[in-house]
């Protein structure tokens, strides 16, 4: 009829019609629900004798996400995660984000989280929007961010882009874009992390971003809710029409059609988020908050119940309260928007004043939209309206699913074994330059590491004018102590592919001597899980198979897992991404001053290396370089890891080791190179000791628990008696070559400045 006025809320007819038809209503609202799902709603608003109105079918469909209720692989994070504890570990896999003991009066508040489906339709938003929300997670703690990491995976930089997918140097560029105008805005540091490529990811980049953050033990504040009668404040960006079903989208592949996902996904402005971190730590010193969440993925839909929900408490919102970008936007629109830079605060009624008054200081909207009560039903009303009223255990639990899974088929043990090239010195330089190898100084310059002036060592590291890789970032974050953190991330997903559980278990053996040897111990582990569709039983048994080994390795060195992320659906038309589970592992250091560093120091002194090597090319980035998929993954010994970790810890206490570096990609010869570049210091290196067979799996093998350190001549002898673990004298540094032999042979002999040349210019073209 003209002119009749629209009911806040519209009913969705389930009860009556045949189930076959249901699917066709959940594409139609872009639920992301299945037909099994569907039908589970449909029979829950059976028992209330009802249909149910277009919001809560929605807010059904935010809660049962992957992204929100993990249900496809909460039953196996629980069965081989859940007990990784210790003492000093506050909170663990309970709130937003982890929470670990720092020192007597501070604790360290860290999360990792990735942003792949946004990041394949709309890279820079997608990328941006993943920082802000990282960062969200850490200050919704009460933390104040110091640091943030990034592991980035992109698809094949040369082979343009396929029909429906996105040029790969525009997906690369843009989400690195992203990532750095974020971070920048808000003036966090971007420290540490990793970067790698594979035609895999191609139509499907995988963008992991962490924050780190530091707070007192006294401030922590909950993501949850305890008090009766509270208010609930939204405050920060407006709410809008953008990222509606953005945790729906996570539940399902690329489609390959971004017109019908764009809507998905959020628009970002670091500006408003930096006033809304101040905010929040005023208020956070201040003492007035109750419990605090931030609004990522599912919007006020998964902030509100889930804050209610974990406090055994429900609450009255009233939706038509909410500050809008669109004032014409429906009731479920606002309560599923995933629109950034919003916090939800829950606070006492005669606090209220006080937190106005903060906001208003920063110019950020804000308002009441709820009130805390007792009872199990969320109610929304809308104008006075009653548009929502369901059961939060039923809302926010979701279905829990036990799907079978097929473990990888057990390959006999052989070796891929590449021809034995010509020119060894051509082959170096190829390597050297390789996407997955050469300098990230390309990315990493365009990010701010230094800002705050806490940053001890960045991604960068060595002279001004010849820098290289370091293995860990160490940040101090207390401006009275010298106690620091020391930060890595990183996956290998090409050893993932062959072998999901020794190539997770390589990811964690790398992390742990990356903190090692810049001179820390390691502390807590934070996992971000990227798989493809866990519907196929092949690629859930790689996702079990990945657990297994996270939960062995942290068994065996009293590691906590402290918090986690898992990315599923992770394909573009059938074709799965390499699993990559991202570990980003934190450390401690007594002392920053007294951080490794990662190049040679000087000239004379000798080169050592520390653990067995076997010469396994498995998995290797040179494998990768010629074509080979799926090499399998070498075998690692945690017993021999074990003897590394004493051995360093005693040769650190000892101030015997000058500079050390781990040998991971691209093996010896690359850790060698990378050392020699940060101070343009060359080696001659004899290699005829060392196991492995022939010189290229000598020189390209990245198996074994190994790393190189740099000492001084005089401190050789105490060197030999603190030792337990394997080790081999391999040469001296000297001059500007780097010159490898082997049994009287010259393999490789090449000047440090060639070698720097192909290094620092392998990625300069693309970006």
């Amino acid at each position: 009829m003209p002119g009749r006025k629209r009911k806040a809320a519209q009913i969705v007819k389930l009860i009556g019609l045949d189930d076959s038809r249901l699917p066709a209503i959940s594409k139609r609202m872009k639920l992301g629900l299945s037909a099994d799902e569907m039908i589970m709603l449909k029979n829950y608003f059976l028992s209330l004798g009802r249909d149910p109105r277009d919001i809560e079918v929605h807010a059904m469909a935010q809660a049962w996400s992957e992204h929100c209720c993990y249900k496809s692989s909460k039953f196996y994070l629980k069965k081989y995660l859940s007990g990784l504890r210790q003492e000093y570990v506050i909170l663990a896999m309970e709130d937003d984000a982890g929470v670990v003991e720092f020192d007597s009066d501070h604790v360290y508040v860290l999360k990792m989280e990735s942003h792949n489906h946004p990041s394949a339709i709309e890279p820079y938003g997608g990328a941006a929007t993943g920082v802000g929300g990282i960062i969200r997670d850490v200050l919704c703690m009460g933390a104040q961010p110091v640091a943030l990491l990034d592991s980035l995976f992109f698809g094949d930089l040369k082979s343009g882009h396929g029909e429906g997918q996105l040029d790969q140097r525009f997906v690369f560029n843009r989400a690195v874009a992203g990532i750095r105008d974020y971070g920048n805005r808000m003036g966090i540091p971007t420290v540490a992390g990793s970067l790698a490529f594979d035609r895999s990811y191609s139509g499907n980049p995988l963008i992991n971003a962490g924050c780190i953050g530091v707070a007192r033990r006294k401030d922590i504040v909950r993501s949850r809710v305890t008090q009766s009668g509270d208010l609930l404040v939204v405050a920060g960006g407006k709410t809008g029409r953008d990222g509606i079903h953005g945790v729906n989208f996570a539940s399902r592949s690329v489609s390959g059609k971004r017109e019908d996902d764009i809507g998905s996904v959020q628009l970002g402005n670091p500006v408003t988020e930096e006033a809304l971190t101040h905010a929040v730590l005023e208020a956070m010193e201040a003492g007035i908050l109750d419990g605090m969440k931030d609004l990522g993925g599912g919007g006020l839909s998964s902030a509100v119940g889930e804050l209610c929900y974990a406090g055994g408490l429900s609450a009255v919102v009233f939706l038509d309260r909410v500050p809008l970008k669109e004032e014409d936007m429906q009731p479920w629109e606002i309560w599923v928007s995933e629109s950034q830079e919003r916090m939800l605060m829950a606070i006492s009624e005669k606090n209220l004043p006080l937190l106005d008054a903060i906001l208003e200081t920063w110019g950020l909207d804000h308002a009441v939209i709820a009130r805390v009560k007792e009872g199990s039903n969320l109610v929304i009303e809308f104008h006075g309206e009653t548009v929502l009223d369901l059961d939060l255990a039923f809302m926010t639990s979701g279905p829990i699913y036990c799907r079978n899974y097929t473990l990888p088929e057990k390959k006999e043990f052989t070796r891929t074994q590449p021809k034995e090239p010509a020119d060894l010195n051509s082959l170096a330089l190829e390597m050297l330059a390789d996407f997955n190898i050469c300098s990230r100084e390309p990315v990493t310059r365009t990010y701010d590491f230094t800002v705050r002036g806490s940053t001890i060592v960045g991604p960068l590291t060595g002279s001004i004018d010849a820098e290289t890789h370091s293995d860990a970032a160490v940040v101090k974050p207390l401006e009275d102590s010298f106690r620091g953190l020391v930060l890595t991330s990183d996956s290998r997903p090409i050893m993932v592919a062959g072998d999901p559980y020794r190539g997770t278990l390589n990811t964690l053996s790398e992390a742990y001597r990356n903190i090692l040897v810049t001179g820390g111990f390691p502390h807590s582990v934070v996992d971000s899980m990227n798989f493809g569709n866990p519907e196929d039983p092949g690629q859930l048994g790689k996702f079990v198979e990945s657990l297994r080994a996270i939960r062995d390795f942290c068994q065996k060195f009293s590691l906590p897992v402290v918090s986690g992320n898992v990315s599923l659906y992770n394909q573009n038309r059938d074709q799965n991404i390499k699993p990559t589970p991202v570990i980003f592992m934190t450390g401690i250091i007594d002392d920053v001053r007294k951080a490794i560093p990662s190049y040679f120091t000087g000239e004379g002194n000798s080169i050592y290396l520390i653990g067995n090597e076997d010469g396994d090319l498995s998995g290797s980035c040179l494998l990768h370089h010629l074509g080979y998929e799926n090499t399998s993954a070498p075998f690692v010994d945690l017993d021999e890891l074990s003897s590394l970790r004493k051995s360093m810890d005693a040769l650190i206490s000892n101030d015997v080791i000058l500079a050390a570096h781990d040998i991971s990609d691209g093996g010896l010869f690359v850790a060698l190179a990378e050392m020699a570049f940060g101070r343009s210091i060359g080696a001659s290196v004899d290699i005829s000791e060392t196991n492995g067979g022939r010189p290229i799996n000598k020189l390209f093998a990245e198996s074994g628990n190994r790393v190189l350190i740099e000492v001084a001549p005089e401190k050789e002898k105490l060197l030999s008696s603190l030792v337990t673990a394997t080790i081999k004298k391999i040469g001296t540094t000297l001059g500007d070559r780097i010159v490898i032999e082997n049994v009287n042979m010259n393999l490789i002999d090449v000047k440090v400045e060639d070698a720097k040349r192909a290094w620092s210019e392998g990625l300069s073209k693309m970006i």
